[in-house]
């Protein structure tokens, strides 16, 4: 698609209006959204799938951080670390694939996955699904009301007439360190876009970007020290997660330092210079700062509709800003879970409110396939870090639950007691959760740390969610000799 255009879907809905005095052509639309990453097409999708005339707003690639330079790229880079680490611990393989990882060729299939940054494909989606496309920066100038002004300059007021959809995601999030501008530090994007192995990297921060980051360029090459300002790695998890994968990473040659911050940075002869508050001096090619992420919601007009520009959106469960009726943030911007997988489940909640409203009708939340309300984002929201072991876990952690007021209890089991962790790989190392509610009997939490569990955490998934009683759980019998037998040896240590 040409930049500064934009496609059209003729429908009987779709207005035009040009105002005489400004040449600014008004277009009028059933929903307008507002970012085009996952999150936005998976509105779009459901809001054209229900008849609405949709326009999609986008000043970067149709497809979004996901696509470019988050989920797709990062596991790309991460799936031959993960193999290789898999395969070394399988007797009769371990001693064929010792040598180190092409890099190259590991580029070249991230490349791949990110169709090199273009987003043709992606393009041809959304107009399949009879989507308007308007390339440029989308600011809201009114309710209802977007402004697109297209990289040429051109200008289009867009109307909406049920709903205005904010999916614009967030950004990483820079600390204010004297300098750091002019070092030209690593985000999350370019620690998923570089084009070349940096000798050494420097990686701050102790959550999933940095340690998945950590993983991958460790395992390319690189020398990497961690430089974590808290306690651990993955503080959002158990604390036996960032605990097995920080001693994963030293063990593969990275050097992870806890209870460390980062006082000063900068580029002496083309090497990065960082200084930490104990004292220590460290040379680098390169740095990344994982640390943390904002709302993209700076500029684009949250102001004209009585709402701060910069901050988090509040919304109600059908992802309709608070005070609006016609308003809805979907997706990171909303701060309820920052994952692709929750944001793609919000469209579709959202883009089915959207069409109930517009319709004039509602279904009851207790119909599972009419629900006009997200909840799976509250207490089971599922994640997976693609670190060697995987870390994976759903909803609330013990300190969490306790936090929250329930009466739990914490059921833990190595993953050496489960048979077929055994066969997967040769002195598999690893543990699992579960926390139970002691009241209800039911599951409040899972997390699983260890090769290969990120498949695993469906099935907990879904006795998280819905709230599957322990008593039914015992019928659920897992297949043998595989690691999900994990579910049983958790069940008999309960019971004890």
């Amino acid at each position: 698609m040409v930049s500064g255009a934009h496609t059209r879907v003729a429908t009987s809905h779709t207005t035009h209006q040009t105002d005489p005095m400004t040449e600014t052509e008004t277009i009028a639309y059933d929903v307008v959204v507002l970012g085009a990453g996952p999150v936005g097409e998976n509105l779009a999708d459901r809001t054209r799938a229900a008849g609405l005339t949709t326009a999609v707003v986008e000043s970067e690639l149709i497809g979004g951080e996901c696509s470019y330079w988050a989920c797709m790229p990062s596991k790309a880079l991460l799936r031959p670390v993960i193999a290789r680490a898999d395969a070394r611990r399988v007797p009769g393989l371990s001693q064929s694939v010792q040598g180190p990882l092409d890099a190259a060729a590991v580029l070249a299939h991230r490349n791949y996955y990110t169709s090199e940054w273009k987003d043709d494909g992606q393009v041809d989606w959304l107009e399949s699904i009879g989507a308007d496309i308007y390339r440029g920066h989308g600011r809201l100038t009114g309710e209802r009301t977007v402004t697109v002004t297209a990289p040429d300059g051109e200008r289009r007021v867009l109307t909406a007439r049920h709903a205005v959809a904010v999916s614009t995601g967030s950004r990483a999030q820079l600390p204010d360190l004297p300098g750091l501008a002019d070092i030209k530090p690593w985000t999350s994007r370019e620690a998923t876009s570089a084009q070349s192995v940096p000798g050494r990297l420097v990686v701050v921060g102790g959550g999933v970007v940095a340690t998945e980051m950590a993983t991958a360029w460790q395992a390319l090459g690189s020398k990497v020290t961690v430089l974590v300002r808290g306690k651990g790695l993955l503080n959002r998890m158990e604390p036996f997660a960032g605990e097995l994968v920080a001693e994963a990473l030293n063990e593969a040659g990275a050097d992870v330092r806890t209870g460390t911050s980062v006082v000063s940075v900068s580029r002496e002869n083309g090497s990065v210079v960082v200084v930490t508050d104990r004292g220590d001096r460290i040379e680098a090619d390169e740095i990344l700062f994982a640390t943390g992420r904002a709302p993209r919601t700076d500029d684009i007009g949250l102001d004209t509709v009585g709402l701060e520009p910069g901050g988090w959106l509040a919304v109600d469960d059908s992802l309709r800003v608070t005070g609006t009726d016609w308003l809805y943030a979907v997706g990171d911007v909303n701060h309820r879970a920052l994952l692709t997988h929750e944001g793609k489940y919000q469209a579709r909640i959202a883009g089915a409110a959207i069409a109930a409203r517009a319709s004039g009708t509602t279904t009851p939340a207790s119909e599972p396939w009419g629900a006009h309300a997200a909840t799976a984002d509250h207490a089971a929201v599922p994640q997976v870090v693609f670190t060697d072991p995987e870390a994976a876990a759903v909803g609330l952690s013990l300190a969490e639950a306790e936090q929250a007021g329930h009466r739990v209890r914490a059921v833990d089991v190595e993953f050496s007691s489960v048979a077929g962790a055994g066969l997967y790989a040769d002195g598999y190392r690893g543990r699992a959760r579960m926390v139970v509610d002691l009241e209800e009997e039911i599951l409040r939490g899972v997390t699983f740390v260890g090769p290969g569990v990120g498949e695993l955490i469906h099935s907990a998934t879904i006795a998280v969610a819905g709230q599957v009683p322990i008593s039914r759980l015992w019928h659920a019998v897992p297949p043998y000799p595989t690691i999900s037998e994990v579910w049983l040896r958790l069940l008999e240590a309960y019971r004890g």
